[in-house]
């Protein structure tokens, strides 16, 4: 799974990089979007299959917290990269001449760029506060990587702060780009139901429904994660929800963007022939 995720999002990079008739704001975020899947994945899952794999399942103090943070920062930036995907198909869809002067090559950046930014600040914040906190007793950690929710249990002080910082910036991070991406899709869907014509709102449908799927799958499960009660938190069920949005979700980016994307199955297509 591992190798058909890397693989996957690198052969729509590579398509991107290749087919000038890709180089569009919609294909120019997709293409950093799955370069970042690249990454967020491989925070995770390659130390997953190395405890798999031996005996020896141990992390280092240091590591722990160096995992945390670029889980975090690659998660807090897939967040705001997916509010991006979703405005710039809101206007594609709603603002059809202005889209070029509206999602112009420096707004795409900036857009890229903040959402690493925003990502870069959450993550400090979140394994600052974490790692400040007194450990003692166990230190076993009941998941399979190092998560905010699995590391606080191993303190030997009160939470709440943390568990307040959490509520609060987690919320500003998950919880805002959820807004602004189904605010997105509220007027993309309103304006599709003013189409008249059956085939234009097949094609729109078909446009956006790829990147509302993996939304879904990604805020679905990160919502369920971390703005539940800790009353609720149960042993092992932490493991199989982290899974939907550290494995699934990357997984299925590239069967969703390429299968289901005419324009990216064709552009494949030509450069295998060609090579």
């Amino acid at each position: 799974m591992y190798t058909i995720t890397v693989g996957g999002n690198l052969s729509i990079i590579i398509t991107y990089k290749l087919s000038p008739s890709l180089h569009t704001p919609m294909y120019f975020l997709l293409a950093n979007f799955s370069f970042l899947e690249i990454l967020y994945v491989s925070c995770t899952v390659p130390l997953l299959l190395s405890g798999l794999l031996s005996e020896c399942k141990v992390i280092s103090f240091s590591g722990c917290a160096i995992q945390m943070y670029c889980f975090l920062l690659f998660g807090g930036t897939e967040c705001y990269m997916l509010a991006a995907m979703a405005y710039d198909r809101y206007n594609a869809i709603c603002h059809p001449l202005l889209y070029t002067v509206i999602m112009n090559e420096r707004v795409c950046i900036q857009h890229v760029a903040g959402s690493y930014i925003i990502g870069a600040a959450n993550a400090l914040i979140h394994t600052a506060f974490t790692f400040s906190l007194p450990f003692c007793g166990s230190n076993e950690i009941d998941h399979f990587f190092c998560d905010i929710p699995a590391v606080l249990e191993l303190s030997c002080q009160d939470i709440w702060v943390n568990e307040f910082v959490i509520f609060v910036f987690a919320g500003c991070v998950i919880i805002g780009s959820f807004i602004v991406t189904i605010i997105s899709y509220m007027e993309i869907i309103s304006k599709i139901l003013k189409l008249h014509s059956v085939s234009s709102r097949k094609k729109t449908f078909a446009t956006c429904s790829s990147h509302f799927i993996v939304v879904t799958v990604f805020y679905g499960s990160g919502i369920f994660m971390y703005f539940r009660p800790r009353s609720s938190h149960r042993i092992g069920q932490n493991s199989v929800v982290a899974l939907m949005y550290t494995v699934i979700a990357p997984l299925l980016n590239p069967f969703i963007y390429s299968l289901r994307n005419k324009e990216v199955k064709s552009n494949m297509k030509t450069i295998i022939l060609r090579k």
